[in-house]
């Protein structure tokens, strides 16, 4: 029955797309259909770092996903080694088709034995997919021929005559290749259904630019901003003092190629300056001249915005190099080193006139390098600062807490905020320090929200009271170096505070979850990614290099299937050349985090309530069709 739950004019418009009644008959049968099949591989990886090799083998394989398509399929017809072989071609296979050609061992055999193992392995994965919705993924000139090999015909009485001669003549007609790797790269896709990155793709690895060219061509991708992507969106919106943190990370880091190579960055003027002013900091020149920067572009924030609260963080103006002592918080610290030479006592945080000179032209080459502003804007466009998603929170760092366990309040711009709308608030002000018309107030504001989330007391990407920078690089004492966490990596056992996180952004305590990462899970000491029975999980487990003596792993993934949710525990990657010619794949263990009660299908899915509203609307349009109350266009006089 017609229910007018929508409005005539609204229908009107809906009867355009769906023009009779066979057509509204059509897309809802189909719909209803897709309502019913399983809820796509969702797969999770946070804090990866730059470490592009480890990201793209784990990306092929699915953090075992693939793997575990291939034991089901094969489990009692192929040995471990057949097997074996097999995943590492699905995971590279135009290098493993060269070195198997270059062995020169009864090559079409092999083909044909290899066309048939992925012919089944496409049928296992494009399962839970429409034919509709696999058609699309195939490329276009072999449509007709892989939806033949993949779609059983009932029809056919000798099916293997009938496949196997569509296989032979692949082969026979020098297309073997083309196909194996058609068929791999199909695999790939289907195995995963959606990927999250949940922050911190740059800063510590060599390679992060290579990351986001693999994510911009990744099939269904969203991302959460950590507080080291949200530094170079910083930089590329044009803020000077994340551009001044960005050149000292990469100093430290020895990853300055990430700059000059991967973006196409002029340091020269900046290395020639701080080789001829630092001279006596030796080797540490290129750091120290970074890093004086940085404080004094820090602290020309701090001083214009008392409502961040960080007058903690200004020590340059207590800083006396005669006596080569420094005063934080109080107490008074001997420096390890007075070589400051464009440190000004009288002005403390004012840039010498060589610094602003390198500054401004850093920040100009930032602005105009096409290729980062193509990779921060892709930032933008995926990314956010939370999500839901099939009933999970997604966030990078944490929500900030009282010691109380209270939502933390920070005044932005003159409101008081906390919990979700503190995010996105955030969140708005970010998008206004890229976005924004230059020169406006509105995209300065936005640039230096764009620092606080960086480094900021009550950044949800950050979640400590302090960066300790400054103490880590010029004071001995240790106790200095301290950054104490928000009271949030407190409570995460504390179900009243973690399910008070829950009823703040609207998630389901029965089915939801908190996922994040941020915060590296020290293993080796028995520190558990696993919080709160299972109801919040910190997946980073040190991806990138520099993490892997303080975990003991190599970082976790997260893989969420229409019957569970598994945390998959990887050993360090020896290297994708070792994969390739030794099919020596990352070495993972699997812990099941939630077995689900009942399988999830596509109608419990984010998607899935788009498609019931859908649903609802074609019904509506039915009804008004029947009806009379809408006329099908295309009876309509006016439709020729």
């Amino acid at each position: 029955m017609y229910t007018m739950k929508k409005s005539n004019r609204y229908l009107k418009i809906l009867s355009r797309q769906y023009n009779s009644e066979r057509a509204v008959i059509t897309e809802l049968v189909n719909t209803q259909a897709i309502l019913n099949l399983p809820k796509g591989t969702e797969h999770f990886l946070t804090d990866v770092h730059g470490e592009y090799e480890q990201f793209n083998h784990v990306l092929k394989n699915g953090s075992g996903s693939i793997w575990q398509k291939i034991d089901e399929v094969f489990a009692l017809s192929e040995s471990e080694e057949t097997k074996k072989e097999l995943a590492t071609l699905i995971y590279y296979p135009q290098e493993r088709l060269e070195l198997r050609k270059s062995q020169k061992k009864n090559l079409n055999d092999w083909y044909a034995v290899t066309l048939h193992r992925l012919v089944l392995m496409l049928r296992r994965v494009s399962s839970k997919y429409t034919r509709s919705y696999v058609r699309k993924k195939i490329p276009a000139d072999f449509s007709y021929i892989i939806e033949e090999l993949i779609t059983e015909k009932e029809e056919i009485s000798d099916k293997k005559a009938y496949y196997s001669s569509i296989i032979q003549t692949i082969i026979r007609i020098g297309a073997a290749d083309e196909f194996i790797i058609t068929f791999c790269n199909l695999i790939q896709e289907l195995v995963i259904y959606r990927l999250h990155i949940i922050g911190d793709i740059f800063d510590r690895g060599p390679e992060p630019h290579l990351i986001i060219d693999k994510l911009m061509t990744y099939h269904s991708v969203d991302i959460q901003w950590g507080n080291h992507d949200i530094v170079w969106m910083g930089a590329a919106a044009g803020s000077k003092a994340c551009i001044a943190n960005i050149l000292r990370m990469c100093v430290k880091y020895k990853n300055l190629e990430v700059l000059e190579d991967g973006y196409g960055i002029n340091l020269t003027p900046f290395i020639t300056f701080a080789y001829k002013t630092y001279a006596k900091s030796g080797e540490k020149n290129l750091l120290h001249a970074a890093a004086m920067l940085q404080f004094k572009l820090e602290g020309q924030l701090i001083l214009a915005h008392p409502e961040f609260k960080m007058e903690n963080r200004l020590f340059l103006d207590s800083m006396n190099l005669e006596a080569g002592t420094v005063k934080i918080e109080g107490k008074i610290y001997k420096l390890n080193c007075t070589d400051f030479p464009t440190f000004d006592k009288n002005a403390p945080y004012k840039l010498s006139g060589e610094e602003e000179e390198i500054i401004n032209r850093l920040a100009s080459s930032f602005r105009h390098c096409e290729k980062f502003q193509r990779h921060i804007r892709f930032l933008y466009e995926k990314g956010s600062i939370y999500k839901i998603y099939n009933g999970n929170l997604l966030y990078h760092g944490c929500v900030p807490l009282t010691a109380d366990g209270d939502f933390a309040k920070m005044n932005v711009y003159g409101k008081e905020l906390s919990g979700k709308a503190l995010y996105d608030e955030l969140e708005i002000w970010a998008r206004k320090g890229f976005l924004a018309k230059s020169g406006s107030p509105d995209k300065q504001k936005g640039l230096d929200i764009l620092w606080y989330l960086w480094t900021g007391p009550n950044s949800p990407m950050f979640g400590k009271d302090r960066m300790a920078t400054f103490e880590r690089m010029f004071i001995d004492d240790v106790q200095s170096h301290e950054e104490h966490k928000n009271a949030y990596y407190e409570k995460l056992e504390d179900a009243q505070t973690v399910q008070k996180i829950f009823n703040e952004f609207g998630i389901s305590w029965a089915s939801g979850h908190i996922i994040n990462g941020h915060v590296p899970q020290k293993v080796k000491k028995g520190e558990t990614p696993i919080k709160c029975n299972g109801k919040l999980l910190i997946i980073d487990g040190g991806f990138a290099a520099a993490y892997h003596k303080a975990t003991g792993i190599a970082g976790y993934t997260l893989v969420s299937n229409s019957r569970g949710i598994r945390l998959v525990v990887h050993k360090k990657f020896e290297s994708a050349q070792s994969a390739i010619r030794n099919e020596k794949d990352i070495i993972s263990d699997t812990i099941t985090v939630e077995n689900f009660t009942e399988r999830k299908y596509i109608a419990d899915t984010e998607p899935g309530k788009a498609l019931i509203e859908h649903v609802e609307d074609l019904t509506d349009l039915l009804a008004a069709y029947r009806n009379g109350s809408i006329i099908p266009e295309s009876e309509s006089i006016y439709s020729n």
